[in-house]
């Protein structure tokens, strides 16, 4: 290959054509680049209400087989019994029969109902089998999501197509699924023929019914054993599939910091709405300055408006306070309305760390407010003392 392009190309020395390489990567799925984050809560709790589950389909199958021929197994004689009579009144009738459309039509509905009575119990019962098999994995879902046909999703790419179709672990682990089952019915089957093979020799010396009675016992226990074996390829099956969807779900550090973007929103928003949610509280906060009976300071990072309306409250209540700014922006509007301030400097923190906007003062701070509210009395302010 080298003195290929050597002659085709003698732009390239020799040392080139040493360290010539080709890197296969280029050659790799775009979509799976950078997807090395493991999925959030979210993508899985997306993906499975789209129906896309992590499940193996050999326990549901197995369970169908088991319960489904185990009901044949222990209904046989009554299935037997209820042919052989449909059977000998159809043999035993049929020149009494007169033949036209309706009596065919008839005949054929008494036929079907009677089909019915036999068959539902056994479709009833694997009907169960394959819905419990499914829900012990996945738990109860339903999604409509996996029978709707996304266009967009459709790519008419040969090379995509051999590749999903002949190199994919999938692929290796459905043929290696394919051949461990040929090879557990084979065996089984050997196995049990083999200890049996004595009876099927002498089945012709037996009646056709005890015959057929035996031939299908041994065909139950191939068919049972071989079933049981299967449950057991379910596990790892089940931990493959496992890998399989977790690893399809794999996100890149983008689609998560998108996905919190969602679901969180977009930090400049949210740090937007919660500026703007101070401002309304801080006019609304402002307005309610000039009600205040007093204000107590610090005297310059604190301040805390109290309010005390006798008819409607127990306690002075908080109405606004502030710290810093807030506080110079109280002490303005104080100002403004004549509103008499009172330094205090350890009710004044105690006020603005325990007490909210709005919240009446607590038992533990009436001596000290209420001293707060006698230098109001002696000033004229009040028309009585707390």
């Amino acid at each position: 290959m080298a003195e290929f392009i050597k002659k085709k190309y003698a732009i390239f020395s020799n040392d080139d054509l040493k360290n010539f390489s080709l890197d296969l990567q280029r050659f790799a799925d775009p979509e799976d680049e950078g997807r090395t984050e493991e999925p959030t809560e979210k993508k899985i709790r997306d993906a499975r209400q789209k129906g896309q589950v992590a499940k193996t389909e050999e326990l549901p199958q197995a369970l169908v087989v088991i319960l489904g021929f185990s009901f044949i197994f222990f209904l046989g004689e009554w299935i037997f019994n209820e042919l052989a009579m449909m059977t000998r009144f159809y043999i035993t009738n049929f020149n009494s029969f007169y033949i036209s459309d309706r009596t065919t039509l008839n005949e054929g509905f008494r036929v079907i109902l009677f089909l019915t009575k036999i068959l539902s119990p056994i479709f009833g019962i694997c009907v169960v089998a394959g819905i419990v098999g499914n829900v012990v994995q996945i738990g109860f879902e339903f999604s409509a999501h996996p029978i709707k046909v996304d266009f967009s999703k459709i790519k008419l790419s040969p090379a995509e197509m051999i590749k999903k179709i002949l190199i994919s672990k999938r692929v290796a682990m459905n043929l290696f699924k394919t051949l461990f089952k040929i090879a557990v019915v084979g065996f089984s089957s050997y196995l049990i023929i083999s200890a049996d093979f004595g009876v099927v020799l002498n089945s012709p010396d037996i009646s056709v019914a005890a015959a057929l009675s035996k031939v299908c016992f041994i065909a139950y226990k191939i068919i049972i054993s071989s079933a049981i074996l299967l449950m057991v390829l379910a596990l790892p099956d089940y931990i493959f599939q496992k890998q399989e969807f977790m690893e399809s779900l794999k996100m890149s550090k983008q689609e998560i910091k998108e996905e919190f973007k969602e679901s969180q929103g977009d930090p400049h928003v949210r740090a937007r709405l919660r500026e703007m949610q101070r401002d309304i509280l801080t006019r609304n906060m402002i307005r309610e300055v000039p009600k205040a009976d007093v204000i107590v300071t610090n005297p310059t990072h604190f301040s805390i408006a109290l309010k005390w309306d006798q008819h409607v409250m127990q306690a002075p209540s908080v109405i606004a306070k502030g710290v810093d700014s807030m506080a110079l922006r109280i002490k303005e509007v104080a100002r403004a309305n004549n509103i008499v301030m009172i330094e205090n400097r350890p009710l004044a923190q105690a006020l603005y760390k325990d007490v909210e906007i709005g919240q009446e003062i607590p038992s533990e701070l009436f001596k000290a407010v209420s001293e707060v509210y006698s230098i109001l009395y002696e000033r004229g302010r009040l028309g009585s003392v707390v």
